[in-house]
């Protein structure tokens, strides 16, 4: 089974942004819902050096009709200079929550 649903990955500084860009992208209906994960490290590589430092992650349910939206808001509304923004293909799922994904998504 194949859905035009998508996983659509991020990380944030802090929890206040995460909850703002959360809730900005869903009553835009960008996104059907948006997990806001708990804090993790991140060790990454950044302009010759390697750096850490403590995130947010959010995980994004989407369509692709809706992605492109989507990513521009998120462009607009993340703080980092290079933000992680991962489009995962969602294969395989509950046929109701999959709908619903849908119908919660704007495509325009």
């Amino acid at each position: 089974m194949t859905t035009d649903v998508l996983l659509v990955l991020t990380t944030l500084p802090d929890g206040d942004i995460a909850a703002r860009v959360a809730r900005t992208l869903v009553e835009a209906r960008h996104a059907a819902c948006v997990n806001i994960g708990p804090a993790i490290r991140s060790v990454y590589a950044w302009q010759g050096a390697v750096e850490e430092a403590d995130e947010v992650p959010l995980a994004i349910k989407t369509t692709r009709a809706a992605w492109p939206a989507l990513e521009r808001a998120l462009r607009a509304l993340h703080p980092y200079e290079l933000p992680e923004i991962i489009a995962l293909p969602v294969t395989h799922g509950l046929p109701a929550y999959l709908q619903w994904v849908g119908d919660m998504t704007d495509s325009s």
